[in-house]
């Protein structure tokens, strides 16, 4: 059981995983993420890498 009542068994704190829940639904991650990744240099890479493959 656990010692503390706001974390599980295994440590994890409820509450913390209930915030970055309400976070993630509220798209504060997906536009943290996608500020950081530039979708043209991806394409790019990609498409350097596939003809590098043949």
């Amino acid at each position: 059981m656990a010692k503390n009542p706001k974390n599980t068994a295994s440590g994890t704190n409820v509450q913390k995983v209930r915030q970055q829940n309400q976070q993630a639904a509220q798209g504060q991650y997906g536009a943290e993420f996608a500020s950081e990744t530039d979708a043209q240099e991806v394409r790019r890479q990609n498409q350097k890498s596939k003809q590098n493959k043949k």
